[in-house]
């Protein structure tokens, strides 16, 4: 890996901060620096593994770390939502240790953003690629996420314990409800990223699977359309 002047490493930092406040997150220093030392780290893996098909730093970390970045806000918003019905009696548990699983993550995308983000919710990414499950933690050690995971499994393996099951361009949202409902908590739901509305994708929906919220989501710096759709298990 090529390494980058202290220039560009200031020009990429000062995008991340301008995007991050632009979303509406309120991220430290040590955030920002973690981030980038994640997308760092990417890149170093990504000439061996081929984690992604961007190289190009630039792209990266717009397509890539920016793009997961609009998680996240959409993500702590429903997890403050639940804690105070919980707190209201109107959740069967209370959510205490928030819990997020990455399916299909890859390199870690979205789920080591949101990890490095939301300190207090604890994010497992989970691929059948033992390479790509390694990758994440080794990242979780390099970067001392003690709240990031990474799971080597079939995801239909995953049983119980979530509150919130997310994929980024993983599979059609059928498959991927299909796939994962065993990794559902009683009350979680699924956080799917897609590009343009999947207004096919929803209509092939199986009938026990609600959609409640089909989210626009404005990537900085990205001329391309995103939105995040919310579904749960049909009661």
């Amino acid at each position: 890996m090529a390494v980058e002047s202290g220039v560009e490493l200031a020009a990429q930092r000062q995008q991340l901060a301008d995007a991050a406040e632009a979303l509406g997150l309120a991220l430290t220093t040590q955030q920002l620096d973690v981030l980038l030392a994640y997308m760092g780290w990417l890149q170093k893996w990504n000439r061996v593994y081929n984690l992604t098909a961007l190289r190009d730093p630039s792209e990266m970390l717009t397509h890539h770390l920016i793009d997961s970045l609009s998680a996240v806000a959409p993500l702590r918003r429903h997890l403050a939502a639940r804690q105070a019905a919980a707190l209201a009696g109107g959740e069967p548990v209370p959510l205490t240790d928030p819990r997020v699983l990455d399916v299909g993550s890859g390199g870690g995308l979205p789920g080591v953003v949101l990890a490095i983000c939301l300190p207090d919710v604890s994010v497992t990414c989970v691929d059948t690629v033992n390479k790509k499950a390694a990758f994440i933690q080794q990242v979780a050690a390099a970067l001392r996420l003690p709240n990031l995971k990474g799971l080597h499994a079939r995801v239909e393996t995953v049983q119980g314990g979530f509150d919130v099951v997310t994929s980024r361009a993983f599979a059609s949202l059928r498959d991927f409800t299909t796939w994962s409902r065993p990794a559902l908590e009683p009350g979680g739901v699924w956080m799917a990223m897609k590009g343009k509305h999947p207004a096919q994708e929803l209509a092939e929906l199986s009938a026990d699977v609600s959609v409640f919220h089909v989210e626009q989501l404005q990537v900085p710096g990205l001329d391309a359309e995103r939105c995040m759709v919310w579904m749960r298990p049909q009661v």
